[in-house]
Parts: structure tokens; C-alpha cells; sequence
């Protein structure tokens, strides 16, 4: 059974990037082995504590949502004191000050107005984006390996995760009458802990069709649902589309949700499903090359986003996974893999309806992707 027991404390100190975070981490897992092909993980406690410090820089990091408030605040922003030199929202004052203005009814903006509603979706964002995040929960992890030896590629993968979080802290707060927010939830020295259920399959398939040529093909579906003492989840655990690893002809975090185009920064949500089909074969001594085809997206489903661009309300849905192509090269170290991936924008379900289907398959819409070892 080869059973091993691990206890992973850890802290991590972010600074001068973003909003500068401090992680605290700890786990205390099992694992074992019961055949060659099976291995087993639980994580009986699975502690994260995210801080962010440096809450001021919000809108210096998320430059569309400052842009998005800014364009509203040169019609209706009266208050010269918000602005700066130049006429544009002053940050971190200005901004907020504006934004409480908007919500609070002192401008002319009403609940009815577009932009009175983006204004409060930018506060939402803003709200969740900069909270501290108090994750606590259990997983089990099955992963299902056939492959011999790293020169076997006749094999499959298969990996099954379930995360459970926020239960049983949630019910003991719950239990004392601890603090809440106005929202209801619980409070633990002023931070709502996460509560939500998480299923994860990942699923990778090697067929060798002659010396050095493989044809891969891998499969991931993941859904986050929050519930009870929270109705998102925390930016940490959420899934994104995109990079050198998913779907090589967006960057990462830049595709979806949905048919949305990517007006944030960072795109993600709780919902993904991902599919990859890739040819390898040789061209000369270390040299190899790649042929893929990349499809998948991210959605928001059984949270409190309520945009049904962002959505997956049905199988009508499935028609804004985007599909990307591409070519690559990879130079074999022996000990590790260089791959460089160019990827082509093939279906893309931002665009219109009637013109998502190759409209920027050319090399100015193309990503190029510089990874180590292959993907999956």
C-alpha cells in the first residue's frame, strides 16, 4: 500500500505586484498506494488564508474595470475633487468615492440606467477581488495511471478529485452565534469563510502510431459550487481559460466566460470544460513537432453572476466553447522538454454569431506560447 502521512505548513509574501498577498497554508494528507496503476490521496485538512495587503492598488491592477467606471464618470462624475490633473478619476479616491456616490443616489444615474449597473458590477468585482479569502475543507483524489515507464506512450491517465470546504466551520460559527455581515454570512475576525462543493475529472489518452509519433488527447471538466455561506467563489480555487498548458490560442485567463470577451483582466469562473487533440513526431534528432487542436471555455453556473453572457444555462451553451489550432516545436533535453506553441484563434464565441468561424485565423491574432515539458 506504500502509505505515507504528510503534514505541509507554509507562507508565502507577495509584494510590489498586484495587491500584494500573503498566503498561509497547511495540510495534513494520507496517501497510498493500493496497486502499481492506483494511488489515493486525502486531504483531512486543507487550510488556506489569503491576505491581501495593499487594497488601494485595486484599479491600478484591474485596468478595464477603471476604464469601464472612468468612461461613466466623464458624464456624469460633477465633483471635481474626484478627478485628477488630467480629468480622469483619481485612484484610490476618486474611484471610490464615485462609485459610493452612484449607488448612494447622488447622481443622476438610477437603478433602471446601464450604467448605474455597471458601475455596481465594478463594485461587486472590486468587493470579491479584494476580500480575504478563509478556505478550510477535506478532498479525496483518485488517480488511475497505466503508464509503464516515461517511455511507454501507450497508456491512459485518469484523475478524480472532490473537494468539500467550509462545512464544518461554517455549521460550528453557525452553532455559537458568531458575527455576521449584512449579507448573512458568517464572520470569523472580520473574514467570511468559503463554503462550497468541488468534482474535477482529468482525463489523458497516448496512442503511438509509429517510432517518435504519438497522437495525445486529453479531457478535463470541473465544477465549483458555492453555497450556504457563499454565493461565488474564491479567485484562488476558480478556473480559467487560456496559456501555454490549456487553450494555446488565448493567453491565459483571457478566454470567456462564455461568450463574453474577456473585459477583465482576469477571466474566470466556476464551471470548465476543456478538450485537447495533439500529433507529435519527429524532424530531426531532438527536434520535434506538434499539430493540436485545443477546445473548451469557462462558464459561471450556481453563483451570483446573473449575465447570460457569463452563464451556462444549457446544452445551447456548449456552442461558445472555443476552439483554437495551432503548431508547435519542441527540442528534447532528455531531462526535460523546450516546447514553443503558436495558436490560431479558430471558432471564437466572443464574436458575433455568423462570424466566430475563422474571422482571426491570421498571425496578428496569433499567441505564442513558450512552455516546459508537454501539457498533458
Amino acid at each position: 500500500m506504500n502509505p505515507v502521512t504528510q503534514m505541509i505548513l507554509g507562507t508565502s509574501l507577495q509584494q510590489n505586484i498586484g495587491l500584494d498577498k500573503q498566503f498561509f497554508k497547511s495540510i495534513y494528507q494520507f496517501d497510498w498506494q493500493p496497486k502499481k496503476s492506483t494511488k489515493v490521496q486525502i486531504k483531512w485538512i486543507d487550510l488556506e488564508f489569503v491576505n491581501n495587503r495593499n487594497l488601494s492598488n485595486y484599479f491600478n491592477v484591474y485596468k478595464n474595470s477603471y476604464d469601464r467606471l472612468n468612461a461613466i464618470a466623464k458624464s456624469y462624475n460633477t465633483q471635481s475633487e474626484y478627478e485628477n490633473e488630467e480629468g480622469n478619476l483619481s485612484i484610490p479616491e476618486g474611484t471610490n468615492q464615485f462609485i459610493n456616490a452612484v449607488l448612494n443616489g447622488e447622481t443622476v444615474l438610477n437603478k433602471e440606467n446601464p450604467n448605474f449597473k455597471t458601475v455596481n458590477t465594478v463594485k461587486e468585482r472590486q468587493d470579491r477581488l479584494t476580500a480575504n479569502n478563509l478556505i478550510l475543507g477535506s478532498s479525496l483524489s483518485m488517480n488511475f495511471n497505466t503508464q509503464e515507464s516515461i517511455f511507454d506512450e501507450n497508456f491512459y491517465q485518469l484523475r478524480l478529485k472532490v473537494d468539500w470546504v467550509g462545512n464544518l466551520l461554517n455549521g460550528f460559527l453557525r452553532a455559537i452565534n458568531a458575527e455576521e455581515n449584512e449579507q448573512g454570512q458568517t464572520l470569523l475576525g472580520g473574514v467570511s469563510p468559503s463554503q462550497y462543493v468541488k468534482s474535477e475529472a482529468d482525463y489523458i489518452k497516448h496512442w503511438p502510431l509509429g517510432k517518435d509519433q504519438v497522437i495525445a488527447f486529453h479531457a478535463f471538466g470541473g465544477l465549483a459550487i458555492p453555497y450556504g455561506n457563499a454565493t461565488n467563489m474564491p479567485f484562488s480555487r476558480s478556473y480559467f481559460s487560456g496559456g501555454s498548458n490549456d487553450n494555446r490560442a488565448w493567453k491565459a485567463y483571457k478566454l470567456g466566460p462564455g461568450s463574453s470577451n474577456n473585459i477583465n483582466e482576469f477571466n474566470e469562473a466556476n464551471f470548465k470544460l476543456a478538450f485537447n487533440l495533439e500529433y507529435r513526431f519527429p524532424l530531426t534528432g531532438p527536434l520535434k513537432g506538434g499539430l493540436f487542436i485545443d477546445a473548451g471555455n469557462v462558464w459561471n453556473i450556481f453563483d451570483n453572476i446573473e449575465d447570460p453572457a457569463f452563464r451556462f444555462d444549457g446544452l445551447k451553451d456548449l456552442s461558445e466553447i472555443a476552439i483554437g489550432s495551432g503548431i508547435g516545436l519542441r527540442y528534447d533535453f532528455d531531462f526535460f522538454v523546450f516546447r514553443f506553441d503558436t495558436g490560431f484563434k479558430t471558432y471564437n464565441p466572443a464574436l458575433p454569431i455568423g462570424e466566430r468561424w475563422w474571422n482571426e485565423y491570421n498571425l496578428k491574432n496569433a499567441v505564442f506560447n513558450i512552455g516546459i515539458n508537454y501539457p498533458f
